[in-house]
């Protein structure tokens, strides 16, 4: 399989994000199976932002990304975009569309960011969006695949739970930031790849300094093996990667793990305490 990872810079007009990523897929050429996209790439990171660029699902945004991947047929993970329900409810939510334009998935962010980093990153998400609830996988014609979203990939339990219900790749738009990223992002991408025995496509927004919230960058792949198979700069770009999904089977028939797991005693039970006091 064939991916375009569209690391973009993020404007506050949405309608020139869009029509950047457009422009990005028209010069691909017609050899990519999947492109994907960040975080919020229609708009800047922000609490404040999230509603005011908040669409329902079939809005004009989701319309469009539609378009684009029938236009190109290929799968397009289409990064996250804000979106309200019928209650105005808003939500960090990723949409994946077929080659026929048809919605793959769709999943809003499980985990919301609300973090206070000493001397670092501070952010609440929770000021603005509601939490998803819902673990998402969906079939291609590659196989099996599964989405999450930015801090959701702090949690294995859910790396786990995709990778169970047959996910080969896993898909993380996600936009980490400068605290966080030097830290964590290869490392984490890379451990949820091998504990889940599966290719871990994370891609994030370029970085601009002018931001209030500014993004980490360099969007990557990591095997199931748990090596890093590519990965870009900070700089606005697209990264091509050619993987071979038949490294996952491998990778599970030589390290077991998911059929070795023992369920029987993964649980907490109270333990009878000693009586020191005798």
């Amino acid at each position: 399989m064939r991916i375009a990872q569209l690391q973009t810079s993020v404007t506050t007009d949405k309608k020139e994000n869009i029509r950047n990523l457009s422009e990005l897929m028209d010069g691909l050429g017609d050899d990519i199976d999947l492109v994907t996209a960040g975080e919020m790439f229609t708009c800047p990171y922000n609490t404040v932002n999230f509603p005011v660029h908040a669409e329902p699902e079939g809005g004009e945004s989701w319309k469009a990304l539609q378009a684009l991947a029938a236009k190109h047929h290929v799968i397009l993970s289409a990064g996250t975009i804000p979106e309200v329900d019928e209650a105005g409810r808003v939500y960090n939510t990723a949409y994946v569309f077929g080659p026929d334009g048809s919605q793959l998935a769709k999943f809003r962010k499980m985990h919301l960011f609300d973090v206070d980093i000493e001397d670092g990153q501070v952010f609440h998400e929770s000021e603005t969006l509601t939490a998803g609830n819902e673990v998402v996988t969906f079939d291609t014609e590659f196989g099996t695949m599964g989405i999450c979203i930015c801090f959701d990939s702090r949690f294995p339990e859910l790396f786990r739970l995709m990778a169970l219900k047959g996910a080969k790749v896993i898909l993380v738009p996600a936009a980490f930031n400068m605290s966080t990223g030097p830290a964590h992002w290869a490392i984490l991408h890379r451990s949820n790849a091998l504990s889940a025995q599966c290719f871990v496509v994370a891609t994030s927004g370029a970085r601009d300094p002018d931001y209030s919230y500014v993004a980490w960058g360099h969007s990557l792949i990591a095997s199931p093996w748990g090596d890093l198979v590519a990965e870009m700069d900070e700089k606005p770009g697209i990264q091509i990667t050619d993987i071979n999904l038949s490294e996952v089977e491998s990778v599970r028939k030589q390290l077991p793990v998911l059929s070795a797991r023992r369920t029987d005693v993964y649980q907490l039970t109270e333990c009878n305490q000693m009586d020191t006091t005798a």
